[in-house]
């Protein structure tokens, strides 16, 4: 039986070209308010996924995304945002995008057809058995990222996958397969609609859940995040402040910034208290 890509199927609207702005806004935005649905029954897949790459993370290993086109940018982009927002170094996880940086900005012809280059590119980062690959592709069927998580497989790599189709090829070579099955696009065919929104929630939680299972936040704080402009170190030194009971708002951005961090801050205030009833 041939594989089918619900995600190519016919879009339910018709005569778009002939609709109002408001006809077509609104039907965007009916067709967008199914994808949480569809992402919540993905939850126990997203789950499974989220605890191994803990496991791997907590004994050494790193997550690579892999991905081409949009798949491959909203990779790029969940990886490219741990480092400021939780203090992780920029090669914990890392977002592989056929076509290389370039196609971050600008499509790479026929990159994403290319089954060996997806292990090369991984092959650059000394990728091993304590790393995850996590392939991204919405159709399921990207020849890049298949050639990557088979390889990865065969090399004894736990692999996951972000996919918009049931049983596709791509999930056929994940350990931990996330199908989120959002159905036909507005305008036929172009997946970075419901499709990458319903990645992009995808990967909102499984990097946020590893990062607080891992430790880097405390309570609902980002006291690990990197002090790197006026508004983020505002925003940490009114944690000092409400974790540490300071009132002074400039003895408390004095403190943060001499100590580089929310959590490293309200801990030194914290070892001063406990070192006082000793």
């Amino acid at each position: 039986m041939a594989f089918e890509k619900v995600t190519e199927e016919p879009g339910r609207y018709h005569d778009l070209e002939k609709m109002s702005i408001q006809e077509i806004l609104t039907g965007i935005n009916r067709e967008d308010k199914g994808v949480p649905d569809a992402v919540e029954k993905a939850i126990p897949q997203i789950g499974r996924l989220a605890a191994a790459i803990t496991d791997k993370m907590l004994a050494g290993g790193r997550l690579f995304y892999i991905g081409a086109g949009t798949s491959g940018r909203l990779g790029v982009l969940d990886a490219s945002e741990i480092p400021p927002t939780y203090g992780m170094p920029f090669d914990l996880i890392i977002g592989v995008i056929a076509g290389g940086e370039n196609a971050i900005r600008k499509p790479i012809e026929n990159a994403e057809d290319d089954q060996e280059q997806g292990w090369a590119d991984l092959l650059q980062y000394g990728v091993n058995d304590k790393d995850v690959v996590v392939g991204i592709a919405a159709s399921g069927t990207t020849p890049y990222v298949i050639g990557a998580m088979e390889e990865s497989r065969q090399r004894g790599i736990t692999t996951g996958c972000i996919v918009c189709n049931p049983d596709s090829p791509v999930a056929a070579h994940a350990d931990f397969p996330i199908e989120v099955v959002v159905g036909p696009e507005f305008v036929t065919g172009s997946t970075r609609m419901k499709s990458g929104t319903a990645q992009k929630l995808v990967l909102n939680m499984l990097s946020t859940t590893v990062m607080i299972q891992i430790g880097r936040v405390e309570d609902n704080r980002m006291v690990n995040m990197q002090l790197t402009n006026s508004k983020l170190v505002d925003r940490g030194t009114k944690m000092v402040m409400d974790g540490t009971g300071l009132k002074d708002y400039e003895q408390a951005k004095a403190l943060l910034l001499r100590s580089g961090s929310v959590k490293k801050a309200i801990d030194s205030v914290a070892g001063g208290a406990r070192n006082t009833l000793n």
